[in-house]
């Protein structure tokens, strides 16, 4: 056997570096990239700073662009082709140019489940159709939809064991992200290009895949939502991953999304729901769905969808990656937010008025002028193209007084209805906002706070399961259109500064 000799053993052991030497080798080359970058800072922020304060208002060379929109996010620039959707400034939100009052008077709806409630909400599906197809569906032609949709419902076994899997911990929207790219299994898209089709026949897959996704997000929702925050031990240590309610192929997307989640009577009714309040759950969930399907295309989750898309991607990473981008706390956290904020103000404004919930305006008044005093702002005011209350919030508020219950029996819901009176004023006096009122994000994490669902961070995974309607459907046409890869044109700041007129 060959061994070393003493002196070749000593040779090896002090010339051979140990692995503690590379370690603090690659901790100190880290080190000096990280001073050497902190170091280059402030000289370029403040270059930064000074060319957008001198040059925003000014044009890039010939073109019409702006470089205050270069440099701030491309905010308001028309340059994106999206069909289904717009927002006027003093209308709100129009779908192929309907109001959202339209669309509700128009679009078809669910007749009363248990008839102890009279009260129905346009359906998801009616509005995924309308989008899809500017066209007003029949009640049966939506009827046919909700079947086929709660048909594809169930999740691959490898689906369901991977989220079963996940930690608790990893953010819920996270595990969205994840189960959606494992769909990309699925996908008939990226099947058929693989052996070669023609570009005509690109958007007919594209449709199969997403009437899959979408029929399949209920279920991923309700998984995430049961394992996060819902599970039950059985036999001991053992843990059980069974959803409280199952797919109804008779029933429609919400109601069957509510059965999974276990809100309705005929799942494990987990919150104790009266059955008008279960069928208002539904209701509930038919609307914000349908609302949230669709906001124009420069959002970052419809954005970011449309994006990775254009590079032939199937729609299932191409929708995961608008969800990453909706879980953005600037974009798709503003409901949770203000939850939190909306109970913590009750919650002080309680304690000071010795645990009555029946608080005066004055006392409003001085806790959000303290709050903003601080440097503070107050979220679910605002909109980036809205001059008045978001009418998306207008019909969330509706629902509520629709159903006098929830006035009666909701301090926290009584409490935004008097910020949505007392706020306007207080941020038009402060003269930092552009648009005072309210947007939808004032009223829908509190309404369905009031039905039990708690864990605001699982609000923008319903969010997540109403957005895929619109960039999902714009998605088709992109292929329907043949429209390009995105690929817009990139400067620095010495490109900007010589070409500024």
């Amino acid at each position: 056997m060959f061994s070393l000799t003493r002196q070749q053993a000593l040779h090896r052991v002090y010339t051979t570096p140990s692995p503690c030497l590379y370690v603090s080798a690659h901790r100190s080359l880290v080190t000096d990239l990280k001073a050497t970058l902190k170091s280059v800072i402030p000289a370029r922020r403040e270059r930064f700073l000074k060319v957008k304060k001198e040059l925003s208002g000014k044009t890039f060379g010939d073109e019409k662009t702006s470089i205050g929109s270069i440099l701030g996010g491309m905010r308001s620039q028309k340059s994106l082709y999206w069909e289904s959707s717009m927002i006027d400034m003093d209308k709100g939100i129009l779908f192929h140019g309907k109001t959202i009052e339209e669309c509700q008077a128009e679009l078809p709806q669910i007749p009363s489940i248990s008839g102890s409630s009279e009260i129905n909400e346009m359906v998801p599906e009616a509005m995924f159709w309308f989008l899809l197809t500017g066209k007003i569906p029949t009640q049966d032609q939506i009827t046919g939809l909700s079947r086929e949709l709660a048909e594809l419902g169930e999740l691959p076994d490898y689906v369901k064991k991977t989220l079963d899997n996940l930690p608790a911990t990893l953010h819920p929207m996270s595990q969205l992200s994840i189960a959606i790219t494992l769909l990309n299994n699925e996908s008939k898209f990226a099947r058929a290009y693989e052996k070669g089709i023609p570009k005509a026949e690109y958007w007919e897959h594209v449709y199969d895949d997403t009437i899959n996704l979408i029929a399949k997000l209920p279920q991923i929702a309700a998984k995430i939502y049961h394992n996060t925050y819902k599970l039950n031990r059985i036999n001991g240590d053992k843990l059980d991953y069974s959803l409280p309610g199952k797919i109804d192929l008779t029933k429609d997307l919400s109601y069957n999304y509510a059965n999974m989640l276990g809100m309705t009577q005929e799942s494990a009714n987990i919150n104790g729901l009266t059955e008008v309040q279960s069928q208002d759950f539904v209701n509930l969930l038919r609307l914000y769905i349908a609302l949230h399907g669709d906001h124009e295309g420069g959002n970052v989750s419809a954005h970011s969808t449309h994006l990775v898309g254009s590079s032939l991607a199937d729609p299932y990473l191409s929708y995961s990656a608008g969800i990453q981008g909706l879980a953005g706390p600037l974009h798709g956290l503003a409901a949770q937010e203000v939850v939190r904020f909306v109970l913590e103000m009750n919650e002080a404004l309680t304690k000071e008025n010795n645990g009555s919930t029946q608080y005066t305006n004055k006392q409003i008044k001085s806790y959000l002028w303290n709050h903003l005093n601080s440097g503070r702002v107050i979220p679910g005011y605002g909109h980036a193209v809205l001059r008045k209350a978001d009418p998306r919030f207008d019909a969330m508020m509706a629902f509520a007084a629709a159903r006098p219950t929830i006035k009666e029996q909701d301090p926290t819901f009584n409490l935004v209805v008097k910020l949505s009176e007392i706020v306007p004023d207080i941020l038009k006096e402060h003269g930092k906002t552009k648009n005072p009122y309210p947007n939808v994000d004032s009223s829908s994490g509190v309404l369905f706070h009031h039905y039990g669902i708690k864990e605001t961070l699982y609000y923008t995974v319903i969010f997540g399961v109403s957005r895929a309607l619109g960039p999902l459907s714009q998605l088709i046409w992109d292929r329907i259109l043949g429209l390009p890869i995105e690929r817009p044109k990139s400067v620095n700041l010495d490109t900007i500064i010589k070409n500024a007129k």
